[in-house]
């Protein structure tokens, strides 16, 4: 597995060619890794990135065009190895992967996926561009799975720590069900001052999928909300996971432009929420920033 290397004063940076993948961000300051560390216990991955699809699909069957195609949860492109194509003074790097025969037996739509991680100061910004290499529409999702740890230097408990939020007031939320399709829509979180607290039982129900709540910043903060990592995006969704019946020691912030098949979706690949059309020669682009504490 090569690894390719971002650095500034303040940050080094460590990306795994297997899936283009952030595995490490560390502050040169203050000593602390603020990934996940992909300890297999809890959760071998750190930051995947999830392409064609988000989550789960209805009975693992994508149908394009009447065809099913069987693909696994968040799609294939967490476990290929990219290409390294180009490196710009030790603060941007892009890796790339096209479609080949392995992929569209999975998913038959010829396409580009470049995915740019750049370091400005304390702040990893990834950037997704997908381009329709087809002679048809291409329909996918695209997402961002980054776990860090909670907390980050070990000097509290994960139970001592906050996730605020960019909103004001309470917020709902989608669950998912036992085969990862959503279920339910109508939960509620409850905020204080844009805050709650984590706590043992929060996740036994799975990720916490927020829809439509117009959140732009989600942050992971310290026992006295003092914010210690802030993901920012302006995905349609950001869904918010850790492993709680392991009491794992990382929560993972997620910006996503797609989601889980609802329960009872059973249609086409162009009819499911949150689809993203791309006509054909066009590139669809968005990113996210990860900032961590100086």
């Amino acid at each position: 597995m090569q690894k390719f290397y971002l650095e500034n004063m303040n940050l080094k940076v460590t990306i795994s060619q297997h899936g283009a993948e952030l595995i490490d961000i560390l502050n040169k300051e203050n000593g602390a890794h603020y990934l996940w560390n992909g300890d297999p216990e809890y959760w071998k991955r750190t930051a995947p990135v999830l392409f064609p699809i988000v989550g789960s699909l209805q009975n693992k069957k994508l149908v394009v065009d009447g065809k099913e195609y069987e693909l696994n949860q968040h799609g294939f492109a967490r476990d290929t190895d990219f290409d390294m194509k180009k490196q710009k003074n030790g603060k941007e790097i892009t890796f790339v992967l096209e479609s080949n025969a392995a992929t569209e037996e999975l998913y038959p739509y010829r396409f580009r996926l470049e995915i740019i991680y750049t370091l400005d100061r304390y702040t990893v910004k990834t950037t997704w561009r997908v381009t329709n290499l087809d002679d048809k529409e291409m329909h996918f999702h695209i997402g961002g799975h980054p776990a860090f740890m909670c907390p980050p230097r070990g000097k509290e408990r994960k139970t001592d720590e906050f996730i605020s939020f960019d909103t004001v007031g309470d917020l709902k939320y989608s669950l998912l069900d036992a085969n990862g399709l959503v279920a339910s829509r109508d939960n509620v979180l409850k905020t204080d001052d844009k805050c709650v607290a984590v706590t043992e039982e929060m996740f036994n129900n799975d990720a916490m999928i927020f829809e439509n709540q117009d959140i732009h910043s989600v942050a992971l903060c310290d026992s006295k909300k003092i914010p210690f990592v802030t993901v920012a995006f302006d995905a349609p969704l950001v869904g918010i996971w850790s492993p709680a019946k392991k009491n794992a020691p990382f929560i993972c912030i997620e910006p996503w432009y797609g989601r889980a098949d609802a329960a009872d979706f059973h249609g086409d690949i162009a009819e499911r929420e949150y689809d993203n059309a791309l006509p054909v020669g066009e590139t669809f682009e968005a990113s996210y920033t990860i900032t961590v504490a100086n």
